[in-house]
């Protein structure tokens, strides 16, 4: 499918409707927060719940980056593995993150109830399906690790998997009932309005252009405007912009496709139950149906790139590999997000200065980790204690190969995709082999007590 232009689904689907004016004159405020996305928005929302005049600058749109091109997966956790988080980070700070990041869907789905933002909510978990034997002995360990940490995981094996997914291409999944899937958009627009019904000022098309400090506080400046304020987060992730303060992440993109609502007949039989669904697979492939029962598939690549063709050509044969009834199905929407790819894959909190931080580096997963963070920063503003973060500040850093590693994500994954297209059936090939390397029936029990390594 040619594109001539964008077709962001969430973007043309999303019914509040927010808007905010641009800022064109100078202003205070006790705290100003540049970018409107999960972060920054759940930080002005509980600012302002505990009476905090919060001003918020976005660039483009609320919800114009990353929190409006997600797929909608509202996760539990991060893509390292629990054991990994406490060995990178030590066993008390991990141990703290993976507390904040494993309560995180709760706090989302609770905000969604408490401001009545209609995002078809859907907390029926989420499927992290296992490719060939390598992808479930990877489960096999999450699934120890999450258990140990008391998660009510489930560990499925292939016949289970096929029930709940509709496909036999994999061979296991782990399944989170934790987790869910929102539109994302209408997410970060209900944020938005729930804020400034409480008060915060949110300003769209003002990008900040430069952060300095005036005084005992801090100046941030627009094109035509600044704000003066007492503190300031910075919240635009992968989609930082400028100068001494554009922060050391590799910026990789994600894309998605999305067919017309598929026939009643199959929609009965792909994710009956709604949940949201990745998979181990070496580069990442997401799927999961939407509330009107489109179907959605992504992966890492850029369709506005040279390898724009090859992932779309890759998305309808993995389409077809995994739901063979779908094949030839065409694509209404397709659109390409930024996500900001820490080198450790851990997120950052920077030390701007006093009375300044920065959060990037979510790697892929910004709605539930980004909600936490921006809850999180508010009761850093409200007691000026660090311990109140769920990681420790850190002074800026520099990685000078940081942005040249874009180019080789994207040429991985334009090769990937070019290679896997051109396989038929490798797919359901690898998960049954997977599944035969043990045909025993998944025994939780068992698993968790003989399994080791990654999570």
């Amino acid at each position: 499918m040619a594109r001539a232009v964008e077709q962001n689904l969430w973007q043309e689907t999303e019914t509040i409707g927010f808007s905010a004016p641009e800022l064109c004159e100078r202003t205070t405020a006790d705290v100003v927060i540049i970018g409107g996305g999960y972060t920054g928005l759940s930080a002005a929302l509980h600012l302002a719940e505990a009476g905090a005049d919060v001003c918020v600058l976005e660039a483009g749109q609320v919800g114009a980056g990353g929190s409006g091109r997600s797929v909608g997966l509202v996760n539990s956790g991060l893509w390292l593995p629990p054991d990994d988080v406490e060995k990178q980070l030590g066993a008390q700070p991990g141990r703290k993150l993976n507390q904040v990041l494993a309560d995180a869907p709760e706090l989302v789905f609770d905000l969604i109830d408490k401001y009545d933002i209609p995002c078809d909510a859907v907390q029926q978990g989420t499927l992290h399906c296992a490719v060939g034997a390598r992808g479930m002995k990877d489960l096999q360990s999450r699934y120890r690790q999450r258990r140990e940490r008391g998660a009510v995981v489930s560990l499925l094996d292939a016949d289970e998997t096929a029930r709940r997914t509709g496909t036999g291409a994999y061979a296991g999944a782990l399944f989170d009932p934790r987790a869910g899937t929102i539109q994302p958009k209408s997410y970060v627009a209900g944020l938005a309005r729930a804020a400034t019904k409480l008060g915060v000022r949110v300003y769209e098309q003002s990008p900040a252009v430069a952060l300095s400090r005036a005084g005992n506080g801090w100046e941030v400046r627009t094109p035509t405007a600044s704000v003066s304020a007492n503190t300031v987060i910075q919240a635009t992730n992968a989609y930082s912009r400028w100068g001494a303060h554009d922060f050391p992440y590799t910026p990789v993109c994600f894309f998605q496709m999305a067919t017309a609502p598929i026939p009643a007949s199959m929609r009965n039989r792909i994710l009956p139950r709604g949940e949201g669904c990745w998979d181990t697979g070496l580069v990442m492939t997401s799927f999961r149906v939407d509330a009107a029962g489109r179907l959605l598939i992504g992966g890492v690549g850029d369709l506005d790139n040279m390898g724009g063709g090859t992932h779309s050509a890759w998305a309808r044969r993995k389409v077809a590999q995994l739901f063979p009834g779908l094949a030839g199905t065409d694509f209404e929407h397709a659109w390409t997000g930024r996500i900001a790819m820490s080198r450790d894959h851990l997120p950052k909190i920077t030390n701007l200065g006093e009375r300044g931080l920065a959060i990037y580096g979510f790697s892929g997963r910004g709605i539930g980790p980004g909600t936490a963070f921006g809850k999180a920063l508010a009761d850093w503003v409200a007691t000026g204690d660090e311990g109140a973060l769920p990681l420790p500040v850190q002074s800026p850093m520099s990685d000078p190969l940081s942005r040249i590693k874009a180019p080789y994500f994207e040429a991985g994954a334009t090769l990937f995709h070019a290679v896997d297209a051109r396989r038929s059936g490798f797919t359901a090939v690898e998960a049954r082999e997977g599944a035969v390397a043990d045909r025993r029936p998944v025994n939780p029990g068992r698993v968790s007590n003989e399994t080791s390594g990654r999570h």
